[in-house]
Parts: C-alpha cells; structure tokens; sequence
C-alpha cells in the first residue's frame, strides 16, 4: 500500500508530505485547488515521463518520494532481476533537474525507468476519466477476464507454444528464401567447385613447389657449387678430408703432451666427422641434381594454376583454397537436402500447431469459464447502482490467426435499457453509465487481482444522489481487500472515507500555493458540508453531513 507521498518544488506544490491510512481515503477540493498537481507528481514518481515546466522554483531541483509497503505482494524477484535492494518498505524518488534531466531511485539505488514502471505496475492503479475509454478496448477487455480467471499458468504455457511455432515458421520462411537465392548462384558455385576439386590441392605444396621452382630454374649454379664443394673436401689430389684426418691423428700422438690437449683432439675429430659427412652429402647431392626442362615447366604451370585460383578467389595459401572448396561442398549439400530439410520443418511445424491448438484451447475455456461469474457479478452491481435494467454480457470471437495473447477476441456488450439491443460499450453508454460499469469491474478486478492500492480520479463524472452514495458504498466495500483512494467532488462518495483529505490553494506575496491536509472529524463535517451548499455553510447542510457520516 502507498503510505507516504513527499512533493518538494513541484508546480503550485513548495514542499508537503501526504500520509496514506489503510482501506478507503477520499482526497476533495475545489476545482483548481491542485488534486490534478497532486496526482501528476505521483504519476511522476510511478516513471510517468518528466517535463522541466513541472519545476516550481526553476533555480532548484523537483524532488517526488513515494513510500509503500510491499511485504505482502512476493516481489524479491523483480528486485533481484534487477540488482536492487528489496526492503518491505520500499521508497521510489524521482529528481527532475533545473537542466531537465531526470533520475529515478528505488531504495537509493539509480533505476531506469522502465524498472520503475514495472514496479509501479505490480504496486498501483490510477483510474482517471480517459481510462474509461479501455472499456471499448479488447486487450484490455482480455485483461480483465483473464485476471479474473487466475489463469497465468495457462498464458505462460500457450506464449511458449506460440513463440515455438512462429520460430519454426520463420525457420521455414528463411530456409525457403535461402534456397531460392542459393538456386540462383547453384550452377556458378557448381563450376567452382568443379575447378577447385579438379585442380586436386593438397596442403603444403605450394611452399614445396616454390622450392622446387627455385632449385630447377638454379641447376647450374647448384651443380657448381656442389661440384666445387665435393673437390675441395673429397676428390682433389689432396682432399681436405684427408689432410683433416693426417692433422687428427698427429694431435692424437701429442694431446697427453700438450695442455688441453685432448680438448683439442676432440674438437679436430669432431670437425672431421663433420667435415666428413658433409663431402659425403654433397657429392650424392651433385649426382642428384640434373636440369630437367620438363618438370620445370610442369612445376611453372601448377604454381600458375595455384595463383591464379588465388586470385580468383581473393586468398593466399592453398589452405584457403581448400576451405573454400569444403565451403562451396557444404552449400550445394545442403542445396540438394533442401526437400528433407523442408519436410523435418513441416513436420516440426504441424506438431508445433497441434500444441499450440491444445494451448490456445485451454486458454480459451479457462477465460469462458469465468463469463458467467463476470456477466452476474457486474450486472448485480449495476442494479445496486441505479441500473436495474441493465445487461452485460461478454462474447467471444476466434480470431483467424494465433496471437500472442490466444486466438479470443472478447467484447463486452452492454444495454442500459429493457429492449436494447446488446452492443459494444463505448457505442451505446452514457459517461455517467461507463463510469459505473467501470467502477463495477474495478472492483471485480480488486479482489482478484492482488493489487495493493487502486486510485479513482473523479470516477463519479456524472452521476449523483443515491447513485453515488452506492458508489461510495462500492469503494469503501473494495478497500476491504485492497487500499483505495478517491478524488471525488461528491459528499456522498467524501462521506464514506475512513481517511479524508483535503487539497487547498493559498496566496502569498510571492505565489501561489497548493497544500494538502488530513481532516479532522470536526473538519470533515465542515468540507463535506461546504460540498453539499457551498461556501455558505448552513446548519442544515452541517446535519446531513454528519447524517453522511454516521451512516457511511
């Protein structure tokens, strides 16, 4: 419930702090005296959008602070969601900035405002006179009979049926678009592959015919130099192996003689084996290497090949290549699967709709369940309320295709008179008539929905007397279940209060000023009493008000 609401700097508003009792709280004033002020500040602070024009001193920030008491209503959840300290007592601020920027808090912690307003949604509800036109509006219309019915576990289960089955059909949709721009590019990327596989690449080769290239275009300098190094260490009259191993083995004769001796023995016999080795090498290296024009140009024409299906393609290596090749297999694979694919999805599909139509079936009876406690409730309350011939009745249509919300279109249908014709509300009521058949669903709604506090801006628009003293009766009857706060110019409806609140203007110097003030017994007969005559309060006009109260 809302207990406390703390206005500083806001419009005709310099500073107030309004407390808020438990069940059923009436707010009256003149026309002007700021009830509409008191409700924008709240509508602010519940993460309505800020305008810097609300500022009252244009020097300092606006502050708006709303304190409620949530310990009953399971939301640890949405704070956690959101990483916000959960207190039973939770306080929304909102700071508007002489800049015009804005800052929303809950429990000291920054929030955005989308946060605020899904609290706000699970804390409270402000009825103003525009939102009787949600009477003509079938998601609203849907709401209220889903409230009703308690049926969340039914939603939630046909939304996840829902969202299933339209990810497999624009599964379909894509995989459809997919293959009709793929068919068009299924010959090109056909020839490619038919190049790639053809030209048989294998990882590594291109760096190993670059070497090959190099030493077939080089063969003479190689066969030279090769030559030249098999001379000086093995064939020449007298080889530098042979010279090496003369040395090695005077040093063996003299290494016990000589200081390190042995060290260096080692490294001459060492420097032999490996001088040894090498002539070895490159004398079979020599007879090895030939000039051989053929592989050359063989060599030259499958680099050739290489780069220029490199350059086709934009890469550089061979791995590339073959990645494209492997690629390019893929697409036409699954180009030629497309008819299983598509048959696996339209499979998927068709259970996705079976379920779904179990869903949505499901739905549909939970809410048609609960029309005839809706039809009877309202229209028995419509009666007490000076409407004995009126009737209600919900319909359903299926609409065509799924929604988000099940395939039911409900309208509410209303006569006020005997022999009317039932029709859509909004065609055939009065304001003063829907102001009633709203005031009736609200509190239908109250004790299903769980709702901790509901506002009434002036729903008593067009109605009097007897009638809304049953109003009166109605509101006070729903604070019961749910705390309820009225802003009405009816005494009948001020009458019926537990709380009373009155909202007045004073002049300063320098402003004007809009405060707001909890009336005392004596004080409430006063108000009320000015309601009835007007300014001129009569001894009269005091004993029905306090008629009015003692029997409200």
């Amino acid at each position: 419930m809302l207990k406390t609401l703390s206005i500083k700097n806001y419009a005709l508003i310099d500073q107030a702090r309004i407390d808020f009792g438990t069940g059923f709280t009436v707010v009256t004033g003149e026309t002007g005296a700021g009830k509409s002020i008191m409700l924008g500040a709240l509508g602010l602070v519940l993460g309505q959008r800020s305008d810097v024009s609300v500022i009252g001193n244009k020097e300092s920030k606006c502050v708006i602070e709303a304190v409620f008491d949530i310990s009953k209503y399971n939301l640890n959840t949405l704070f956690q969601e959101e990483d916000v300290d959960f207190e039973e007592e939770t306080i929304l601020r909102r700071e508007i900035l002489p800049s015009g920027k804005s800052r929303a808090f809950v429990n000291d912690t920054p929030v955005n405002l989308n946060f605020l307003k899904a609290l706000s949604d699970r804390l409270i509800d402000i009825h103003s006179q525009h939102q009787n036109l949600l009477l003509g509006d079938n998601y609203f219309q849907l709401n209220v009979v889903d409230t009703i019915a308690g049926n969340s576990d039914e939603r939630k289960l046909y939304l996840e049926a829902y969202n299933n089955y339209k990810r497999l059909i624009s599964e379909k949709k894509n995989l459809e678009e997919l293959n009709a721009r793929q068919k068009e590019d299924q010959d090109y990327w056909e020839f490619q592959l038919k190049q790639l596989e053809e030209a048989n690449l294998k990882e590594g080769e291109q760096s190993e015919l670059e070497m090959e290239l190099e030493q077939l275009s080089h063969v003479e300098e190689i066969k030279s130099a090769l030559s030249l190094a098999a001379l000086t260490l093995y064939e020449r009259e007298e080889p530098m192996v042979q010279e090496l191993y003369r040395l090695v083995e005077e040093f063996r004769k003299i290494a016990s003689y000589l200081s390190n001796g042995e060290e260096l023995l080692n490294r001459l016999e060492s420097s032999y084996i490996e001088l040894k080795d090498i002539a070895e090498e490159v004398t079979e290296r020599g007879a090895e290497v030939e000039y051989d024009p053929a592989r050359l140009t063989l060599v030259q024409e499958r680099l050739d090949l290489i780069y220029s299906l490199q350059q086709k393609h934009h890469v550089d290596t061979v791995e590339d290549l073959l990645k494209i090749q492997s690629e390019l297999s893929d697409r036409l694979e699954k180009l030629a699967s497309f008819e299983e694919e598509l048959n696996r999805l339209e499979q998927e599909i068709n259970q996705a709709k079976s379920h779904l139509d179990e869903c949505a079936n499901r739905l549909t009876q939970s809410r048609e369940k609960v029309f005839p406690l809706i039809e009877k409730t309202i229209q028995t309350q419509l009666r007490e309320l000076g409407m004995p011939n009126a009737r209600f009745s919900l319909k359903n249509e299926f609409e065509k295709d799924y929604g988000p919300n099940g395939r039911d279109k409900i309208s509410f249908l209303f006569s006020a008179n005997k022999n009317s014709e039932l029709t859509d509300i909004p065609k055939v009521a009065s304001g003063g008539e829907i102001s009633r058949v709203m005031l009736c669903i609200k509190a239908l709604l109250s004790s299903a929905k769980g709702l901790p506090t509901i506002i009434f801006d002036e729903i008593d628009t067009g109605v009097s007397g007897e009638i809304a003293d049953r109003m009166g009766r109605i509101m006070k009857e729903m604070s019961q279940n749910i705390q309820v706060i009225s802003i009405t110019h009816l005494p009948q409806i001020a009458g019926k209060g537990h709380h009373h609140l009155k909202v007045f203007k004073t002049e300063t110097e320098r402003q004007t000023i809009s405060s707001v003030k909890l009336l005392s017994h004596e004080e409430r007969l006063t108000e009320i009493a000015s309601m009835l005559s007007g300014a001129s309060v009569s001894e009269a006009a005091l004993e029905n008000a306090r008629l009015l109260l003692e029997n409200s």
